[in-house]
């Protein structure tokens, strides 16, 4: 549903256009730390789901508080939107990872 907190419904239009064409990332985040967002659709490339991951995660990496010790990103998982979740290898989507966005075979995806 819009709502005027993710910028969906807005007065200044032409800002959130400009905004969404610039690659501005809107995610939602639990009390308990579950960041939930969009990624993209089913009618999107496989290269455009994996560049919108990309981005994600690396938002949410950036996002970590600077006292903060430890892992900042312990789980992933990724599902539809009705549908059952699949955990997701953490090295492969973590940025502070040597394998942040690498396939089994060591090549980027």
């Amino acid at each position: 549903m819009p709502n005027p907190k993710l910028g969906t419904v807005t007065k200044n239009v032409v800002g959130a256009i400009k905004n969404a064409k610039a690659g501005a990332i809107k995610f939602k985040v639990e009390k308990q730390g579950i960041v939930h967002a969009g990624v993209g659709k089913r009618s999107f490339s496989d290269g455009a789901l994996l560049d919108n991951i990309r981005s994600l995660m690396i938002a949410v990496a950036d996002h970590k508080p600077d006292g903060l010790k430890g892992k900042y990103i312990r789980r992933v998982h990724i599902s539809s939107s009705m549908g059952p979740s699949i955990e997701v290898q953490l090295p492969t989507v973590d940025p502070s990872s040597p394998r942040f966005m690498l396939n089994l075979d060591g090549k980027i995806i």
